[in-house]
């Protein structure tokens, strides 16, 4: 009795949903799906349905009694119950979605679709081990919420094909790379794929598109960015794009593990233009590494990669390998540097010690000095004094003669302090 009393309300809640959108009630169906499902995939799954043309979701509403989401889809054609079912399954999962038609439209009022009367069953009491593992089996059914791979989705950026590249769009190179990896990766369905595409294209390559779609409107999304990618990328060969992969060289000042990018980025082109065989990939990654990596010779002598030819390590094998290499490099690096500046900073202390110290003596002999040109004469007595007048002068030039020596002692401890100082300096 529930499920026939929530399906009339359901039947009810349509009709009044459809006045107020103004919308007619014989273009219109009510489909309950799970929560966070996306309007893209709402309306792929509807438009499965032949009979009812093209749809759109004009409403989304959370129902608590049934725990769905009550869509509002307005479809071109006139609803007929005699060829619309019941319930829809979601083109991706599988899992079933009841669909309620207007009274209006649906011969039989008020009769439930079995996949809504599946929202309100629940198995009968019991605790034998079967009837759990039927309710568990059963639990596990209804639990058909959708992956996050399928319910929500990065958007690719915006890609013209315009030169030079506009502001805010994607280069042609960077736009692929994306765009061939949401192509691969994705479960969703070729439309799907082909929506997502097309909404991220403007301009010459939106036009691309297009012409291809009016020749074959389910053309398949690989085929889409091999168009682009015909159209807009330079028209070169496997054999000449194989020749610029054998020209690469490392840039100076470049490490080797951003050049192992560049040469993994350039024979990917290679071997999408069958300019190479797939086994051979990792032979030729090692060649070319040692053929332009003309700035890391003792990196690959470390490596041994000649050693390795005859069994070459994979791209992410290498990279690693690079890297532990570079950042034992860079670890030496600083620890030599950090060496060498204590050092410095030990013959700094010494040298700022002897400049102290010579300043302390040059302090020193100038008091001397000082003192000694201001010291008084003794008066000499004649009558005492025994000595002759003649040996006067030759006390004077002793005095005068020990104070140039002072000062040229002097002198020489200043042009010591400022040899020191200039040395600190250099």
């Amino acid at each position: 009795m529930e499920v026939k009393t929530v399906h009339l309300e359901l039947e009810s809640g349509l009709r009044e949903w459809c006045q107020g959108e103004s919308l007619d009630e014989d273009h219109v169906v009510l489909v309950l799906v799970p929560k966070g499902t996306e309007v893209a995939q709402i309306e792929e799954t509807m438009e499965t349905v032949k009979a009812l043309g093209r749809v759109r979701v004009r409403g989304r509403m959370y129902n608590k009694k049934v725990d769905r989401l009550m869509v509002l889809c307005e479809c071109r054609e006139r609803v007929d119950p005699t060829k619309v079912p019941t319930d829809v399954q979601h083109v991706s999962t599988g899992i079933s979605w009841p669909v309620i038609m207007s009274a209006r439209s649906s011969a039989t009022e008020g009769d439930a679709p079995e996949s809504f009367e599946a929202l309100f069953h629940t198995a009968p009491p019991t605790s034998s081990p079967e009837s759990i593992i039927r309710a568990m089996g059963d639990v596990l059914t209804k639990m058909d919420k959708p992956s996050g791979e399928n319910s929500s989705y990065r958007r690719l950026r915006m890609f013209s094909g315009t030169l030079p590249t506009p502001a805010g769009e994607e280069t042609l190179e960077h736009w692929l790379e994306q765009a061939r990896l949401m192509v691969e990766e994705s479960d969703c369905s070729d439309k799907e794929k082909r929506r997502r595409l097309m909404e991220c294209l403007r301009g010459p390559a939106l036009a691309v598109i297009k012409a291809i779609r009016t020749a074959e409107a389910d053309v398949s999304p690989s085929k889409c960015l091999d168009a682009i990618e015909c159209a807009f990328d330079t028209a070169e060969s496997g054999e000449d794009l194989y020749f610029k992969f054998r020209l690469m060289q490392q840039e100076k000042h470049e490490k080797l593990s951003d050049f192992l990018k560049r040469v993994e980025q350039s024979l990917t082109k290679v071997v999408r233009k069958d300019g190479i065989p797939t086994s051979r990939v990792d032979a030729a990654r090692v060649e070319q590494l040692m053929r332009g990596a003309i700035h890391s010779d003792l990196m690959l002598v470390q490596l041994k990669l000649r050693e390795r030819k005859q069994n070459p390590p994979n791209f992410l094998e290498l990279l690693t390998e690079i890297r532990a290499e570079e950042e034992y490099a860079a670890a030496r690096v600083k620890l030599s540097a950090s060496v060498h500046r204590v050092k410095a900073n030990n013959d700094m202390d010494s040298h700022q010690t002897d400049i102290q110290s010579l300043k302390a003596e040059i302090k020193e002999l100038k008091s001397m000095v000082d003192a000694m040109k201001t010291k008084p004469l003794k008066p000499v007595d004649h009558d005492k004094e025994s000595f002759p007048s003649h040996q006067s002068p030759k006390i004077e030039s002793c005095e005068n003669a020990e104070i140039v020596a002072l000062k040229k002692q002097v002198q020489r401890l200043q042009k010591k302090v400022s040899s020191k100082t200039a040395k600190d300096y250099d």
